[in-house]
């Protein structure tokens, strides 16, 4: 996973580059480290915290290396335990539930470091700008039908989760001065439901900000999913443009 670490470095460089109120699919792309220290902030779990880790993934460091102050939450974070709950079902809790600006005031304000990596750049101080958040792999196990449009529902299904994104797009839309970085689910090894999580997962890479007509350039994707699901799959910066492969 260390090499996914960097992929993703590059690509919030890129977008933290766009300028004007755009969308982020038609924007041209400049993935090179901000001049000043950016605050970024990780929401995540076990599969996070390996992708961190000096010791395994290696993203803390090279975010550190490219001029990212990165703290995270883990289990048991924040108001309420809020930190345990990271499914794709719980994100309306966290961006536009009836207590989400108590939890978002404690995300934004947050600079500690919850699990293994290094960091040694200096708090620059303000609240964190980028907000990466990830489910865990049981999110990947979504019943339902690849097509299945968005509609509101329980648990973990193709529709919902279209619903849960979609909804959360009114809160970014109030804070274009923050970056928020959607990291697909990593993949399950049972099959059963591996088509559909290829359909939500590149619906909101391909899809999903288009559909909604987001006006915006503070919302982006990166498909962790895809990169686990076979060696010749990518998600990354090549040659001054975003190459997307997925077989």
């Amino acid at each position: 996973m260390r090499n996914s670490g960097l992929v993703l470095v590059l690509l919030i460089s890129m977008v933290l580059s766009l300028a004007a109120p755009m969308a982020v699919y038609a924007q041209a792309e400049d993935a090179s480290a901000p001049e000043e220290t950016v605050k970024l902030i990780f929401i995540h779990h076990s599969t996070g915290e390996n992708w961190l880790s000096d010791e395994n993934g290696g993203m803390g460091l090279a975010l550190g290396e490219n001029n990212y102050f990165v703290s995270d939450t883990n289990y048991g974070w924040g108001p309420d335990g809020i930190g345990d709950r990271t499914d794709i079902y719980n994100w309306p809790e966290w961006f536009v539930g009836p207590d989400h600006e108590r939890y978002l005031e404690a995300l934004y304000a947050e600079n500690e470091v919850h699990s293994p990596y290094t960091r040694d750049l200096s708090d620059p101080g303000g609240e964190n700008e980028v907000i990466l958040f990830k489910s865990c792999f049981p999110n990947s196990n979504l019943e339902g039908n690849p097509g299945d449009p968005p509609a509101p529902g329980d648990g973990l299904t193709v529709s919902n989760a279209r619903y849960v994104y979609n909804e959360l797009l009114s809160y970014f839309m109030t804070r274009p001065d923050k970056l928020f970085v959607v990291i697909t689910a990593p993949p399950v090894s049972d099959p059963t439901y591996a088509a559909n999580a290829r359909a939500l997962n590149n619906w909101l890479v391909n899809d999903w900000l288009a559909e909604n007509e987001y006006p915006y350039n503070n919302v982006a994707v990166f498909d962790f999913y895809n990169l686990l699901t076979g060696p010749g799959n990518h998600h990354r910066y090549v040659d001054g443009g975003i190459e997307y492969i997925n077989d």
